[in-house]
């Protein structure tokens, strides 16, 4: 009995530690947020002086905060929907026919995320702007081409992810659904996407997840208008002094959509993620 019990205890102690260390950051952040400026910068203290809300009303007038964020779900919906729409076909094609280069793709779509992403700013910077120049169409600081360069970073991981989810889906579906009169389109729609969903809403979160906080490509593909959040928040530091408090109040503000998001449909990602590891 003195083992488990020991373990049991020592679980405890490392889960507690494990939490505190996680759960600290994020009250120094709430704290930090609403303290004044000055207190901020001064002597750092666990709880603050004089409690104020100031910060949060000063962070949507020092930086245009709301055309961040507006841009940020604009950008970050739009990769996810997107990648969620040509998974859902190239997983399918992938997992239900069997046709020449098909291991082939499947290796060069797992060997792109091997390379660091920096490897393709330069590259990708270069095609943009050729391609604006060549045909008129503004790719480079636009909203479009942001979204175009997420959707490479996303797609190649949720097609392998889908592709596996809709494996662990019996083929018997499929065939009883093509018995009943349906194609192959009426078998995917009908059958098998609603068996689908918790994969699907895996999909779409790491899109989703994948685009909001990225900050590298969106510093150099985007320009004051189609700037997005993760850059944004920059802007709280200028050549002389550091809004601190508004930095805190900020990223708190910028943070609830995932959480609550992620919130949601946790119950949907734990099995879409489980389910598609299972291949």
């Amino acid at each position: 009995m003195a083992a488990p019990r020991a373990f049991v205890w020592t679980r405890r102690v490392v889960l507690t530690a494990l939490t505190a260390f996680a759960l600290v950051p994020v009250y120094v952040m709430l704290s930090s947020s609403l303290k004044s400026l000055g207190e901020v910068q001064g002597r750092f203290d666990w709880i603050p002086h004089a409690l104020t809300l100031r910060p949060y009303v000063d962070i949507w007038h020092t930086v245009p905060l709301a055309r961040y964020f507006v841009n940020s779900l604009l950008v970050s919906g739009s990769s996810m929907l997107c990648s969620v729409a040509v998974a859902i076909f190239a997983a399918y094609a992938v997992s239900r026919y069997r046709f020449r280069g098909r291991r082939l793709f499947t290796i060069t779509v797992l060997s792109t995320q091997m390379f660091p992403g920096i490897l393709f700013l330069l590259p990708l910077f270069l095609l943009y702007v050729n391609i604006g120049n060549a045909t008129g169409i503004a790719l480079y600081g636009s909203r479009g081409g942001l979204i175009l360069t997420y959707l490479t970073f996303s797609l190649p991981f949720s097609i392998w992810m889908l592709a596996g989810y809709f494996d662990s889906i019996p083929r018997d579906l499929d065939e009883a659904a093509l018995t009943d009169g349906c194609g192959p389109l009426g078998a995917l729609f009908r059958v098998v996407i609603p068996a689908a969903v918790p994969g699907i809403v895996a999909v779409g979160v790491y899109a989703f997840m994948t685009a909001w906080g990225e900050v590298l490509f969106a510093s150099v593909m985007t320009n004051d208008t189609t700037r997005t959040l993760a850059v944004g928040l920059e802007g709280y530091a200028t050549q002389n002094d550091v809004y601190w408090n508004q930095v805190m109040a900020a990223s708190l503000v910028v943070s609830v959509p995932v959480v609550a998001g992620f919130l949601l449909l946790q119950r949907y990602l734990v099995a879409g993620l489980t389910a598609g590891a299972v291949k």
